[in-house]
């Protein structure tokens, strides 16, 4: 599809890369933007068509790309009622666990440097916490970041998976203009009226140093997302079992680290079982406790009165900052924590959907959140010595013991929430190589996106039982949890603004008084929490350095591996000296090469060339690449091309998956896949070529990526026939004339040509046959990189030690390819970079 048919000159015009192509798009489909498959089924026919202008052309991966089926569904959408309520419930159990037992310590932490002295200033402590669960909570996440999702998936890396794929923000140059072909991509251009959204695209794409910026304020969110994951449990758990030192007056907090350290490793021991079976079974008592909630709370503001309900007056908050501004300034802390869960709201979103979120958090949630915040204030303000487990101080004797069961209940249900997070998190940074790789297990043949990653459930366990055996308080435990929810908010805050100004396209006035009012908030709470790092608060902070130097030394190292394997990568003047025998002896078999580089050849297959006494008859290099989308349907996984003269029976294939794929076909299922992807590809070529009318049919690709191919027409469902060689048609009816006189010109050449190439076509067929019945053998090419002897000491020390190490220790390729070990083979090799 990269020549034309030009009328006026009697031949083939070849069109240049730059230049753009013309293809069908059904009517019903323009506006969203999506390129239908020049080969549609003979169903659709009768469908209204016409030609639209796409991108430039690059290369002939695009052909392949270019079959793109419906955009992928939801999993939870169109479900009937009863899955609805099942929907609820997993929803509850899984998303707001978090934010659900907040009221557990909330009051507890923000009076706990400062004793209440008058009703103001319960009043006062109050209206902050409303307008802090309003503001954040509901406005921020609920109504505007669950938008932000990409195409159902949430959190930092989807973010940032979302504004790459709109900007080409990624640092690892191994996009393809073809991923944006994939139909889960659902590209967005800029408009040209909105120019803002394109400078800002051009700015984005062109500075390195806004693409490392943008990639150092996502790895720090990350950071801050897997340390909640390490002080979530530890907080909740222990604000629970705090209940029993109100109920048993020999309780004492040694008692309570105790039943906290065991409780802990219960619920990781259990983390292993999934999120569906846990999620329907935590449900039904969430439910449970968020009906405890708000029936506590409307028992306290009936016995108290309803004076608490002045808190929504936001004069309040002015009077408690003008009274006592250290005070109010010190509580902010712990006023954020009745907002913590929100981020975990987001990042749990790739579990259910958004609707579902909103819905259960509007209706149940929030309501449930205000009565019990309004109902302890009442109690407080009537009591106010009783600042210290202030929800088990206000609940009714008769009802203390099953409260403070379904309590405990609620917060291993919670500690759930943001370890899910964590997972769902960590899953998406290593897609996007910003993350070793580790074991990752899927715990729902249902749903994907359900998963359990082992070593970081354990490694959240040893850390939560050092912060609960270290600290030994909420209070302390409390500082350091705000940290890492308000870091999270403020990369938030910054991430969804850059997609309000280069995706959504709104109002810039709009998109600036988001920005400044909410990170405004965020800083001030920052603020308030940073006053506590002397008291402990400094271990989170360098727990967070720690995985945040990980993840730089991790991707730093992985580009340059990547660059360099670029740089050296074997030239095609060298391939064609070689011949078709590749300077050695061509045994019947299959050879799948495995490396990382979309395009040329790999240094690592000289190695091949120059070890092994023989190579294989047919050569494919497997490139296994992450897109920045959720999900690839299956057929459109693989992308092939020629590399070299069509007798060297070499190819080039891309099998693409998301983030959310699932890697888990055996191997044989794996390599039918392929070989039908193949047959695919040269069937198409076959078919292209037999529609040229010179010679330049013979010409294969040599090796230059950017050099076009195929053929020059484009073949419509009803037997048109199309000239792509037009520059820009101004008109239909210049169209359909020009159309015509092509189709009438060609069609004596077509039928000439469908002979030999049938002939051609069989033949090749039937080697790749022969070729895979004489068995497929995987040439794994296990590459390492060292500084070089006159690099900088910083250099050598972060790639011969740090990125060793990491490499050594991470899972390897092999297993997460799952190469069968009997077929295969392995060659080193050593980078200077």
């Amino acid at each position: 599809m990269a020549e034309g048919s030009d009328r006026a000159n009697g031949g083939l015009v070849k069109m240049d890369s730059t230049e753009s192509r013309w293809v069908f798009q059904d009517e019903d489909d323009s506006d969203e933007g999506g390129v239908q498959s020049s080969y549609e089924s003979a169903e659709e026919d009768n469908v209204e068509q016409r030609l639209i202008r796409t991108g430039p052309r690059i290369d002939s991966f695009d052909v392949e790309a270019l079959e793109v089926p419906g955009a992928q569904r939801h999993d939870y959408e169109d479900f009937n009622l009863r899955r609805s309520l099942i929907l609820v419930l997993q929803t509850l159990g899984v998303v707001f666990g978090d934010v659900g037992t907040s009221p557990l310590y909330t009051f507890d932490i923000m009076f706990n440097k400062y004793p209440i002295s008058e009703k103001e200033d319960v009043l006062g402590a109050l209206s902050l916490v409303l307008y802090t669960l309003i503001l954040i909570p509901l406005v921020k996440y609920t109504l505007i970041v669950l938008w932000g999702n990409d195409d159902g998936e949430g959190g930092t890396f989807a973010l940032y998976s979302l504004i790459c794929r709109n900007a080409k923000a990624s640092l690892l140059p191994n996009q393809l203009p073809s991923d944006a072909r994939i139909s889960s991509f659902r590209l967005k251009v800029p408009s040209a009226e909105l120019e803002r959204s394109l400078k800002l695209k051009e700015h984005l794409e062109n500075s390195a140093l806004l693409k490392k910026m943008l990639l150092i304020l996502v790895l720090f969110g990350t950071a801050m997302v897997i340390a909640g994951g390490v002080v979530t449990p530890a907080m909740s758990v222990m604000s629970a079992v705090n209940g029993l030192k109100v109920g048993i007056a020999g309780v004492e907090q040694g008692a309570v680290v105790m039943i906290t350290v065991a409780c802990l490793i219960v619920l990781f021991s259990v983390q292993r079982f999934g999120t569906s079976k846990m999620g329907l079974a935590v449900g039904p008592a969430l439910f449970l406790w968020f009906c405890c909630l708000g029936g506590i709370g409307v028992y306290n503001i009936v016995k108290y009165g309803v004076i608490a309900f002045k808190a929504f007056n936001p004069v309040y908050i002015y009077l408690y900052f003008k009274k006592n501004p250290a005070q109010a300034w010190m509580s902010l802390g712990g006023c954020l924590l009745s907002a913590t869960g929100s981020e975990a709201m987001f990042a749990d979103l790739c579990y259910f959907s958004v609707r579902s979120v909103q819905l259960t958090f509007i209706f149940l949630v929030l309501p449930c959140l205000l009565l019990g915040y309004l109902g302890q204030a009442a109690f407080l303000m009537e009591n106010p010595t009783q600042n210290e487990q202030v929800f088990f101080s206000s609940m009714p004797s008769g009802v203390f013991w099953p409260v403070v069961f379904v309590a405990m209940i609620a917060a291993l249900i919670a500690s759930r929430a943001m370890t899910t997070a964590t997972f769902s998190c960590i899953k998406k940074a290593t897609a996007l190589g910003c993350f070793p790789r580790l074991k990752i297990i899927h715990t729902s043949k249902k749903f994907m996106g359900h998963i359990y990653i082992p070593v970081i459930n354990w490694f959240l366990l040893v850390f939560c039982i050092g912060f609960v055996a270290t600290f030994g308080s909420i209070n302390e435990i409390g500082n350091a949890y705000g940290i890492a929810e308000v870091g999270v908010m403020m990369v938030t805050t910054i991430l969804v603004t850059i997609i309000m100004l280069l995706i959504w396209q709104i109002n810039i006035f709009l998109v600036f008084c988001y920005l400044i009012f909410y990170l405004g908030i965020e800083f001030l709470f920052f603020s308030s929490v940073l006053a506590g790092v002397r008291d402990g608060s400094w271990v989170l902070l360098l727990f967070s350095a720690v995985l945040f130097m990980i993840m730089s030394i991790w991707n730093y190292g992985s580009k340059m591996k990547y660059e360099t394997e670029v740089k050296q990568k074997l030239s095609m003047d060298l391939m064609l000296k070689l011949g078709s025998n590749l300077g050695t002896i061509r045994a019947p078999g299959m050879g799948l090469v495995y490396n990382e580089l979309v395009r040329g050849i790999p240094a690592i297959f000289g190695h091949f060339l120059t070890t092994l006494p023989a190579i294989h008859s047919m050569i494919i290099f497997v490139s296994i690449k992450y897109v920045p989308v959720p999900v690839v349907p299956q057929n459109e996984r693989f992308l092939f091309r020629r590399v070299c003269p069509k007798s060297y029976h070499m190819f080039r294939c891309i099998a693409r998956y998301g983030y959310k794929d699932v890697r888990k076909e055996h191997h044989q299922i794996f390599e039918q896949l392929l070989i039908e992807s193949l047959e695919k590809f040269i069937r198409r070529e076959a078919q292209e070529r037999s529609l040229e009318s010179d010679g330049d049919g013979d010409d294969t690709d040599s090796g230059s990526e950017e050099e076009t191919s195929f053929s020059s027409t484009l073949v419509a469902p009803n037997g048109s026939i199309y000239s792509l060689g037009v520059p820009l048609l101004t008109d239909y009816g210049c169209l359909e004339r020009r159309s015509s006189e092509a189709s009438s010109s060609f069609s004596q050449s077509v039928d000439d040509a469908v002979t030999d190439a049938g002939k051609s076509l069989e033949s090749e067929l039937s080697f790749i046959h022969k070729a895979k019945e004489s068995g497929v053998v995987y040439l794994l090419g296990h590459g390492d990189i060292r500084a070089r002897k006159d690099s900088w000491f910083i250099k050598k020390l972060i790639i011969n030690y740090f990125y060793a190490f990491l490499r050594k220790n991470c899972r390897r390729g092999i297993a997460t390819l799952s190469v069968p070990h009997t077929n295969l083979m392995r060659v080193g090799m050593t980078y200077m970079v």
